[in-house]
């Protein structure tokens, strides 16, 4: 939410995914410098939820991670996001930890890639 977009942007770290002319929904991805990439942010526009755009989205990832020869794709999200937290799971994310920083009680997960 206080993240600085025009910097991600400018570092060429944020996707955004367009059907027929709408914005659907927008996606960051962070090199972490170790064989990785961090999924820092997907989100789905309101209107265009249910329609299979976070898979899209979250499948545009696991590419742009092969380009870049990464071995696998981290992200955390919040306990309490549930629905997101079976849908990782289902794309083959597993969990590899829960902590509580910033304030916030997070979900680390992570996908191999092969």
């Amino acid at each position: 939410m206080l993240d600085d977009y025009g910097r991600r942007i400018r570092d060429g770290q944020v996707w955004v995914l367009d059907h027929a002319g709408r914005f659907c929904g927008v996606l960051v991805l962070e090199g972490l410098g170790d064989d990785a990439i961090l999924l820092d942010n997907v989100a789905v526009a309101p209107p265009e939820k249910g329609k299979g755009h976070g898979r899209t989205l979250i499948s545009f990832a696991e590419t742009e991670a092969r380009r870049r020869c990464c071995r696998e794709i981290r992200l955390y999200t919040h306990v309490l996001m549930t629905e997101n937290i079976a849908l990782y799971r289902k794309l083959g994310f597993v969990e590899t930890g829960r902590v509580t920083e910033k304030g916030y009680n997070r979900v680390y997960m992570v996908k191999a890639l092969r």
